[in-house]
């Protein structure tokens, strides 16, 4: 898979320009959702190159992420006389990176893409590392394929037209990111404060948010080893998505990661002793910062399927998950019995409750 390349922008529509003007792309194409459309899209007015880019508007979040959003646009891009020449840019959050990445990945066998992510969650999680797809028979990223985009351009000007439930959403993987790398990077990340962002700050944190995630990718490209690691809290936490999409409830993803890092972290302690200390206070910030998902005990055995279906599970019926024996000690293909998950999960409603 060839390593795509991720840009922290300093002036973003010069450094758009000139990533267009070094190709000679036949037709542009931009991807955006009905709110990105809105929101973001006049932030590419009056770049010279975008002047005859093509506009394509999908519906937004995640009930759109689906088969019939990526036919529509792939009609689109058939019917338009896009190319093997074309460039799709996909500006929008996770949704619209995922959908329209895998447009490109598919539409006469691989187009370029470039991904302008819109949301916090998109710039540090979908919009890098090359993953693409949608959700189906409600299961999240289902289908898909790896196929990175040739740019990433970040600006953290986007970030401005976001709510604070969005920008939480972002950095419950930003945590997952310090948790996995350093306590220096994990400790910085516990004292940023959402009542006064500072937006310089936080474009330095998404810098070294997105250097966690290529290190990991660069190392291990199709998740056979280390990248697991970006697993983390990713196996309950996808569970808690999905049963919230079932319940016609639906969470935000970060949300989820975030709680699914608490049950996760907990069995880390179990397991590989994480320290006490970094669990308390990693949950307290959790749940001072993004509430609590509501199940009850009668839920265990829906939460239990969807867990069993994860893609990172390695054998029929035995459900993977990443661990940590401490901040930055990582410890990949572990295992949990339902009775011990049962246990994880009693644990996250008595703490989280």
């Amino acid at each position: 898979m060839s390593k795509q390349e991720v840009i922290i922008c300093q002036n973003f529509t010069t450094e758009l320009q000139q990533k267009i003007s070094a190709h000679s792309y036949d037709k542009i194409f931009v991807l955006t959702d009905e709110h990105t459309c809105r929101f973001c899209l006049p932030l590419l007015e009056g770049i010279p190159c975008l002047k005859e880019a093509e506009q394509i508007v999908i519906g937004p979040e995640d009930i759109h992420k689906n088969l019939e959003t990526l036919a529509y646009v792939w009609n689109q891009l058939s019917s338009r006389g896009a190319t093997r020449h074309t460039l799709l840019i996909n500006l929008g959050g996770g949704m619209v990176t995922d959908l329209g990445g895998f447009a490109a990945a598919t539409f006469k066998r691989g187009i370029s893409y470039i991904n302008i992510p819109t949301t916090l969650l998109s710039m540090v999680d979908a919009a890098v590392g090359g993953k693409t797809g949608i959700n189906f028979n409600d299961l999240k990223n289902e289908i898909g394929a790896f196929y990175p985009a040739d740019q990433v351009l970040i600006d953290s000007e986007f970030l401005k037209t976001l709510d604070i439930q969005n920008l939480l959403s972002g950095y419950g993987e930003m945590l997952k990111h310090g948790l996995i790398s350093n306590q220096a990077h994990w400790s910085e990340l516990l004292t940023f404060d959402f009542n006064q962002i500072d937006y310089s700050k936080l474009q330095t944190l998404i810098g070294q948010s997105v250097k966690v995630k290529e290190d990991i990718v660069e190392k291990d490209p199709y998740e056979q080893n280390i990248r697991k690691a970006l697993n983390f809290g990713h196996t309950i936490g996808h569970a808690f998505e999905s049963f919230a999409l079932k319940s016609e409830h639906p969470v935000l993803h970060g949300y989820a990661v975030a709680w699914g890092m608490v049950c996760e972290l907990y069995l880390s302690h179990l397991r590989c002793s994480f320290p006490k200390e970094a669990l308390r206070t990693t949950i307290q910030f959790i749940k001072e910062n993004y509430g609590s998902l509501y199940f009850t005990c009668d839920d265990y055995d829906a939460l239990y399927s969807l867990m069993k279906h994860d893609k990172k599970n390695i054998a029929s019926g035995v459900i993977n998950f990443t661990l940590l024996g401490g901040v930055g000690d990582i410890r990949i293909n572990q295992t949990a019995s339902q009775e011990e998950i049962y246990e994880l999960l009693d644990f996250y409603r008595e703490t989280m409750g």
